[in-house]
């Protein structure tokens, strides 16, 4: 069971799955956690964008192979590279904190720990919310472009997302409240610049959009320029995690067609009303969310290592 207490997310019951457990590295390196917040606010208060980037990063990790921290391997062919991750951004930041922690507990914490508590803190530092993250995850071995390809994409359907979740053990309610990570971030005019120009063929643009908010998309994303554009994903909120992504749903204002779908398929549209009317409900549906993705797939024995440097296999 979870417990609010103020900001932070408590967890009274078992979160611990697969050999993660909170408080992993509570002897080995006690200043772990400590040593990954401290490397997101300093790099979050030059750069607050990077809290949406580290929350995508770690999606686009979970999502294949596990969370492993493959995603964040360099290298030809890897999963950096595949289309949907070029865009990535806030392995600086991992970087950074496993630099720091190489120098205290050397080969100790690993990379796919250190990106999981990083999401957390970017979250709590963009008045969200914080949770207690179950670490002791090892870091994979294998980082290939072409598993990259099945990521959950702006352009599916309820149907096929809710498939792609469930493949990852996560259900409708999880694909709801994760997406609402939504409320942080932006996104390029590509992924949904056709709903504003000849949505359905004949000129017009998606329907679902609400048409006093249409000239002010048309104004940042015009017809046949300006591809690379960034519009924020929580209109006039994209540096908050807070409910208003739910809320614009509701009046024609999503950005991606995916994230709109939620309110208008009778699978997602209950979710979507009940994290409109509650912050609280929101972000404590959140956080379980989050330690639940935290588990997918984990690494053992042979198939991983703690790597010394997280772009690199050892």
């Amino acid at each position: 069971m979870f417990v609010l207490l103020g900001l932070t997310i408590v967890n009274t019951g078992e979160v611990s799955g697969q050999g993660t457990r909170v408080g992993f590295y509570s002897r080995t390196c006690p200043r772990a956690e400590s040593i990954v917040k401290s490397t997101v606010r300093d790099h979050l208060k030059s750069d607050p964008s990077l809290a949406a980037g580290l929350l995508r990063l770690y999606f686009h990790d979970c999502f294949v192979q596990g969370c492993d921290a493959s995603v964040l391997i360099e290298g030809p062919q890897t999963e950096r590279t595949a289309l949907p991750n070029l865009s990535l951004k806030g392995f600086e930041v991992i970087n950074d904190a496993k630099t720091q922690l190489e120098a205290v507990c050397p080969g100790v914490v690993s990379c796919a720990d250190i990106l999981a508590l990083a999401t957390r803190d970017s979250v709590d530092f963009s008045d969200g919310l914080s949770w207690k993250v179950p670490t002791g995850r090892r870091d994979g071995r294998i980082s290939q472009a072409s598993e990259a390809n099945n990521l959950p994409s702006p352009f599916d359907s309820v149907a096929i997302l809710t498939q792609k979740f469930a493949a990852k053990g996560l259900n409708t309610q999880d694909l709801v409240v994760t997406s609402g990570g939504h409320t942080i971030g932006t996104t390029a005019c590509l992924f949904f610049r056709h709903r504003l120009y000849n949505f359905t063929g004949n000129g017009g643009p998606d329907p679902s959009i609400d048409p006093t908010f249409l000239p002010t998309l048309r104004a940042q994303c015009p017809q046949s320029t300006g591809a690379q554009n960034r519009v924020a994903l929580d209109t006039g909120s994209e540096f908050e995690f807070d409910r208003s992504y739910f809320k614009n749903l509701k009046n024609g204002r999503g950005i991606l067609e995916s994230d709109q779908l939620l309110w208008t398929d009778a699978s997602t549209k209950t979710f979507v009303e009940e994290y409109s009317d509650s912050a609280l409900r929101f972000k404590s549906d959140f956080a379980k969310s989050m330690v639940k993705m935290g588990n997918i797939e984990l690494k053992t024995g042979s198939d991983s290592e703690i790597r010394t440097i997280c772009s690199a296999i050892n």
